[in-house]
This record gives structure tokens, sequence and C-alpha cells, in this order.
């Protein structure tokens, strides 16, 4: 079916060579200006309800803000076969049965340029870490989902789709946290620096860090898990006095000179319509997943009121949600056929075995 709401005819199927040489981002195209519409409803997720899971009655962050182990900063890694395969996973194969045979995923992978070994690698490295098991039937290996994978798949997908950059309401409190950790203690300090970053707390310097959202307060606790107690830690609820300005807070505590960039990295990426076919369909989709899951790791979320002026962060926000609306049932539909050739070929690699 065509993905553009302009075109009626779809272009013809390419393979994932001319795909590659086309670029994936707009079949080759300029990008053009693009005015963002409503977005429509996101799918429901398997293990997510689309509006983040934890302790926040209104839809707040997740009860685990920052990744805790790990395999998990394997999130963050730009284009690697072990990331891209997780976004594979994760968009696709958690939202059907969990199951997957390694050609369709081969096939997936080598549409971004990753190489049949890279990916026999990353496969392993996956199962290696708990998420995957494999099950051979006849000379075809099949993929499970593990208990563990499902979570940790589930857990990033309801923050993705939860995550929204913008924050109207702010009752001009902060939440400041006193942190002191030994200098012997580097590994500890640099875990527990990562994971107060990846929770959207911006540092002053000396220990102290500080968010405008009061309500994180409620997770401070799982940032420390599995580090040894701090020499000192103290949490607080306070207000700016006369001295000293919102704007100068945020400057000294978050880099958004360089997230400002990267939204507008993305905008300019991905502004244009995908009038292609499902095999791109299934690139730019997954490419978009790709991309705006690093947002919810590195945008501390900050209320509109301490943001700069025409802030990038809702466009972003919009042209994922529809982009992600209009490419998805394509996207989708270009998976499943691949495992319908897998299954394909296992049976007729089955029937001569038997004859």
């Amino acid at each position: 079916m065509p993905i553009s709401r302009r075109t009626e005819a779809a272009t013809p199927a390419r393979t994932g060579a001319e795909v590659s040489a086309a670029g994936v981002r707009h079949g080759g195209r300029t990008p053009r200006a693009r005015t963002p519409r409503l977005p429509a409803s996101l799918p429901p997720l398997l293990g997510g309800n689309g509006a983040g899971e934890g302790p926040y009655e209104d839809g707040g962050p997740p009860s685990w803000p920052v990744p805790l182990e790990p395999e998990r900063r394997s999130l963050q890694r730009s284009q690697s076969a072990r990331s891209l395969l997780l976004t594979v996973l994760g968009e696709y194969v958690l939202r059907r049965d969990g199951t997957v045979w390694t050609s369709t995923l081969l096939e997936a992978l080598a549409l971004f340029g990753v190489e049949d070994k890279a990916a026999r690698q990353a496969l392993a490295r996956a199962a290696k870490a708990g998420w995957l098991e494999s099950e051979r039937v006849g000379r075809e290996a099949r993929w499970h989902l593990t208990d563990r994978g499902r979570i940790l798949l589930a857990e990033g997908s309801g923050r993705i789709y939860a995550f929204d950059p913008t924050r109207q309401d702010w009752d001009g409190k902060w939440l400041v946290l006193v942190i002191s950790i030994p200098e012997e203690r580097r590994a500890d300090r640099h875990v527990l620096r990562t994971r107060l970053a990846w929770a959207g707390f911006g540092s002053l310097g000396q220990g102290v860090w500080l968010s405008p959202d009061t309500r994180r307060q409620v997770v401070v606790k799982s940032i420390f898990e599995g580090l040894a107690p701090p020499s000192r830690l103290v949490c607080f609820l306070a207000e700016l006095g006369e001295l000293g300005d919102a704007a100068g807070v945020v400057q000294d505590a978050w880099d958004l000179v360089e997230l400002e960039r990267r939204y507008r990295a993305f905008i300019t990426e991905f502004a244009a319509d995908a009038e292609t076919d499902p095999s791109l369909a299934f690139t730019v989709n997954t490419r978009i997943v790709h991309e705006w899951r690093k947002f919810p790791f590195t945008d501390p979320g900050l209320p509109t009121s301490l943001l700069p002026s025409c802030w990038p962060g809702q466009r972003a926000h919009v042209l994922f949600q529809e982009l992600h609306s209009e490419l998805v049932a394509d996207a989708g539909a270009w998976f499943e056929e691949a495992e319908r050739r897998a299954a394909r070929r296992h049976e007729r690699r089955g029937s001569r075995g038997t004859s």
C-alpha cells in the first residue's frame, strides 16, 4: 500500500543494496519542508501501556528511569549491529509472538549495511546476555525472546512512546541532591553520574544535582541500586531566592545547545514524506525509532518556561509520532512477509529432506 497521503501508487520493490544506494532516509530525495500535523494514536505495545509504567499515576517516568545494567547501555550506541538488533526486536518481534527466524533478522539488518557475520555476532551476544534463546528447527534456527528480553524491550518501548519533551506546568520548585562519594570509588562515581544524567538530573558541580521535576525523588533510591552507599546523600526541595535566576541555573546544569542541535538534526533528517514501498518503509520506520529512543535518556524534560524560545523538541516529537503512525503498518507488513519467506524456505528444505 502507498505510504504517502499524496501518492496513489507505490514504487516497485527494491533490493537491500538498491535501498542502501538510494539512502534509507528519504529514498534518495532531498528533504522537503513539512508542516507537522496532529499525531495519530500509537499502536499498543506488549508489556507497555503507551503512557509510561511506574510510580506516577499521571503517566510520568517509569519506575526504572535509567538503564541499570551494562547491556542496556548498548541502546545508546548509534548504528552498531547490536543496537539496531535491539531496535528491530523491540519494534517488530515484541509486537508479534516474540519469535523470529534467523534469516529474517539477517535480511532486516542487511538493509542497514550490517554484514551477515556482524549480525550473527550480535545475535550471539544477545543470547549470551540472556535476551534471546534459540531453537533448532531442522537446519534453521528460530529465536525466542526470553522473559528477561521481553522486560528489557517492553520497558524501553514504554519509555520511547511515553516520552514527551515538553512540560507546561511548573511550580518553581527544584529537587536538589547533595551527594558525596570518596575519590577512590571512581567506578561508582562514574556509574552514578551516568544514571543521574539519564534520569534527567543536571549537575552544578561539587556533588550537587538538581531537577525541576520534584516527583523524581521517588526514584532516587533506584539510581543507587547495586552501589555502595554514598558517604553523604541529602535530598530536599528548594526555590530560587533573590540571587541568581532559573535561566542561569539551566545553563550551568545542562547542555541544551547540544540537545537542540540533535533535535534539529532529527527534524532535518526525517521531515519529508516517505513515498515508497514496504521495504523502505521498514528502514525509515526503524531509523526514526532508533534515533528517537535516545532522546528519553538525554532530554532532562525541562518545563517550557525554562527552555529557550522556539525550542524544537515538540516539533520533533510531533514529527516522530506522525511518521511512525504513517509507516508502522507497512513496516510491519514487510517484516511479516520476511517471516513468511523464511518459513517457506524452511518448509522446502524439510520436504527435500524427507523425499
